[in-house]
């Protein structure tokens, strides 16, 4: 019996939310529906706009928001991850453990420095433009590992982030060789278009030659391939992964369980954000799976789960909500 269903490891960012117009968007110079890493001097220039906008901060990163929707259903999540010994940190180490997921910054000591934000902007049109400034966590590497954990875990999952810095994509590769020396399952998701576009040779690295599943959405699988139709590039991924799940948004999701192809239909809802629409998928997707479901089935629980996220703001659901969710799942 494993101890953890799921094993992650990511950016820590302090997401902080704003609701934005395009108007003011534009005004910012701001990549529309891209995450886009900036500096401290950008950092900087961004909150000092921001300033008068009201926020909404919680504790964060996309491999985060994923374990804590798999533990907020029920399941047992392990989060690894890098935060300063800041104000900010404080509040992301408290947030976390009130989520009930178990995490290695309750059991090292904090580096000065400043924690990770995200600037999540989102517009009218429901689109999420993302930058991310990534401070401490930038300098992520195998040290945050713990080995004990990750090795009594079900799934070990990294979040395609982590390309970005030369540390934090050693620290993932690590962790997938301790996965699959223990017969842990490894999960990759690619996380973002500029991941891809940027990146693809270290997200190929992260990956391995023995990715038991891979998570991306419809541009990322596209640009991954480089081709133009997801059945295209379905037939492309199948080889770099044995199991893949492609999301579409509103047209729903496709999966390969390894021997089959399964669509799965999305649920109807009225979207406001898309923020972490991908990140509930996956949780919810791994929970069930985690807790012997068959692939149609984990992606029905998926794509009810994200189509609850998406109707209101923010990048996380409440406990309850999930588990309400997981009631009427099974009902």
């Amino acid at each position: 019996m494993s101890k953890y269903h799921l094993y992650g490891i990511g950016n820590a960012l302090v997401d902080m939310e704003f609701e934005l117009s395009h108007e003011q968007l534009e005004a910012l110079n701001i990549d529309k529906g891209l995450m886009t890493l900036i500096d401290q001097e950008q950092h900087d220039a961004l909150y000092a706009a921001l300033a008068d906008q009201p926020t909404k901060r919680s504790c964060g990163g996309s491999a985060a928001n994923t374990v804590i929707a798999l533990a907020q259903l029920g399941g047992k999540g392990y989060y690894s991850c890098k935060v300063a010994d800041d104000e900010t940190g404080d509040f992301y180490l408290a947030d976390m453990t009130a989520t009930g997921v178990d995490t290695n910054l309750s059991q090292q000591t904090r580096e000065p420095g400043t924690t990770g934000k995200c600037a999540v902007m989102t517009t009218p049109d429901t689109d999420r433009s993302m930058n991310t400034f990534l401070g401490i966590t930038a300098d992520i590497g195998p040290s945050e590992l713990d080995a004990t954990a990750l090795s009594a875990s079900q799934f070990y999952y990294m979040e395609g982030y982590l390309v970005a810095s030369p540390t934090g994509k050693e620290a993932a590769i690590e962790g997938r060789r301790i996965a699959e020396a223990m017969g842990v399952k490894t999960v990759l998701t690619l996380s973002d278009p500029n991941m891809v576009n940027f990146f693809k040779d270290g997200l190929l690295e992260m990956a391995g030659d023995n990715l038991d599943l891979l998570f991306c959405n419809r541009d990322e699988a596209l640009a991954m391939t480089n081709s133009d139709t997801l059945e295209a590039a379905m037939d492309a991924l199948v080889k770099l992964s044995k199991a893949v799940v492609i999301t579409d948004g509103f047209s729903g999701s496709t999966c390969f369980d390894g021997e089959q192809l399964h669509h799965i239909a999305a649920i109807s809802t009225v979207a406001v954000d898309s923020n972490g629409a991908g990140d509930m998928y996956a949780g919810a997707f791994l929970y069930g799976l985690s807790h012997g479901m068959a692939f149609p089935r984990a992606g029905a629980l998926a794509s009810l789960c994200a189509a609850k996220l998406v109707s209101q703001f923010g990048p996380r659901l409440k406990a309850e909500q999930t588990q309400e969710l997981l009631r009427e799942f099974n009902a």
